[in-house]
């Protein structure tokens, strides 16, 4: 390229640099789903660095986390309907909001992590009914809350009919998803920078989902 380029001037080669800039700030669009659907919503990490565990501490005399990615993914068609990145400090449950906000919910699989009486509130505000597949704690206590009677569905039926009632071996679909873009792209991050991981993360999982849907 660089070699016609002297014989057409107008024919500009693209160089690694630029084309480094250009990737960087790359925003890839997650589809909007406008269908009623079954979400299963959970949460991996990804390293900052390839180097093991043990020689980061040796070495730099510190641990240096994680990247926490949350995802909510269609159980039915196995594709990614919303993420969020967040450090390693951040609760699984703190960024459930943001994940469902747009997402017009028949129901919503998760796991232990997200048993909160926010969360079943907000499921019930979108229309979630009846009780959603979130796994509740043993001990859990009924109510009238939206909790509550989750946790009296939970309790009358027995944690394997709850289990069928909510086809809740669905939840793996977020799980292989995980698993697939981990397979892709490495569970490494390239970028040095907090703001370059997060948008390098984003634009591995967002690919992936753009690549499948093909």
């Amino acid at each position: 390229m660089r070699k016609l380029g002297e014989l057409i001037p107008e024919l500009e080669a693209s160089d690694y640099t630029s084309l480094w800039h250009r990737f960087k700030n790359l925003e890839f669009e997650i589809p909007e789903n406008k269908d009623r659907i079954v979400a299963a919503v959970d949460a991996t990490g990804i390293k900052i660095s390839n180097r093991g565990e043990w020689l980061r501490k040796y070495h730099e005399g510190k641990r240096r986390g994680w990247i926490k990615v949350h995802v909510a993914v269609d159980v039915e068609s196995k594709e990614l309907l919303s993420i969020e990145v967040t450090d390693e400090k951040t609760g699984d449950s703190e960024v459930f909001e943001e994940l469902v906000e747009d997402l017009d919910l028949e129901d919503c699989l998760a796991d232990g992590a997200y048993d909160s009486e926010e969360i079943f509130e907000l499921l019930e505000e979108k229309g979630v009914d009846p009780p959603p597949g979130v796994k509740l704690r043993k001990d859990a206590n009924t109510g009238l809350s939206p909790r509550g009677e989750a946790a009296k569905q939970f309790h009358d039926l027995g944690y394997e009919e709850w289990k069928e009632e909510h086809d809740y071996g669905k939840r793996w679909s977020v799980e292989g998803f995980f698993s697939s873009v981990k397979r892709c792209f490495g569970e490494t991050v390239r970028a040095t920078s907090p703001e370059g991981m997060f948008r390098e993360v984003k634009r591995k999982f967002a690919l992936y989902n753009l690549v499948t849907r093909i």
